[in-house]
């Protein structure tokens, strides 16, 4: 039988000290964005630099640098990492997240049964990018998602990593085994994402329940990843994991409180910081 997760769970997460210095309360990297989905890694800087000290935020596609740079205006709390300087700033990060807005395939035109990322150079990209970081940063703390979650090679998974599919990305890796298995023979924490989510580590699984149908919009899932790669810079994988989608489930219901279903991503990042004053 799985456990339901307990809110009060959450006053074991890192807070940070009174006297505390920069840099003392983490700093994550995120990894994303092309030219088809420049704004997803952009929603899930907004929420992880509500939570650590500094966010760095790297990607191959310089159009997403240039949509970056226009935001600095209204969004400080990142900084832009030219590509070919990715590496310095994951060694000095607490946890990177990789994959917001990497692209699988080249258009949504093409069939789903031609959707392999063996089929497209987008894809081939994206696994090639996703392969090199995790081979070279194995020991590092690392949330995979969205565009990299697609591609990726199972037996590739770092140890303690955190995964984030949702119902259909999860099929796309393991077909029907259930995640307790999956999480078990891969040594990671996986994040089922569904309106019941579970949670599965090596150890235990957790069901997250709340949420509304505000959360099937898009970019709602790059918030989530955002967060999740922020909390884990000063917690453990599973607590991160529970935490996280317990968070955005709780925001969305604040939300719908006040405008039902008629919130977007945006709105959602906005809403984390007001229930994380709760807790």
């Amino acid at each position: 039988m799985i456990n339901v997760f307990d809110s009060k769970v959450l006053k074991n997460l890192y807070k940070p000290p009174k006297k505390s210095n920069g840099e003392d309360n983490g700093q994550v990297t995120i990894i994303g964005g092309s030219s088809l989905f420049h704004g997803a890694p952009i929603l899930s800087l907004k929420a992880a630099s509500r939570i650590v000290d500094m966010v760095f935020f790297a990607s191959p596609d310089p159009g997403v640098g240039r949509v970056a740079e226009r935001i600095k205006s209204k969004l400080l709390s990142f900084i832009w990492v030219p590509w070919e300087d990715t590496e310095k700033y994951i060694e000095k990060s607490d946890a990177v997240l990789i994959g917001p807005g990497f692209m699988r395939f080249g258009s949504e035109k093409i069939p789903e049964a031609k959707r392999g990322y063996e089929n497209h150079k987008e894809g081939r990209e994206t696994r090639k990018i996703t392969e090199h970081f995790l081979k070279e940063f194995r020991d590092k703390k690392w949330v995979i998602d969205a565009g990299s979650l697609q591609v990726i090679d199972p037996e590739l998974l770092p140890k303690g990593c955190i995964i984030t599919p949702n119902k259909k990305e999860f099929r796309l890796l393991f077909g029907y085994q259930k995640p307790e298995k999956v999480a078990k023979k891969y040594n990671c924490t996986i994040v089922l994402k569904g309106p019941e989510t579970i949670v599965s580590s090596p150890r235990q699984s957790m069901l997250v329940k709340g949420g509304n149908a505000g959360l099937t919009k898009g970019g709602t899932g790059d918030v989530h990843a955002g967060l999740t790669v922020a909390i884990l810079a000063k917690n453990d994988p599973f607590l991160s994991a529970c935490a996280a989608s317990y968070i955005v489930k709780a925001a969305a219901d604040e939300l719908y409180k006040k405008v039902g279903v008629n919130y977007n991503a945006d709105d959602l990042a906005d809403a984390i910081p007001r229930l994380l004053k709760k807790t």
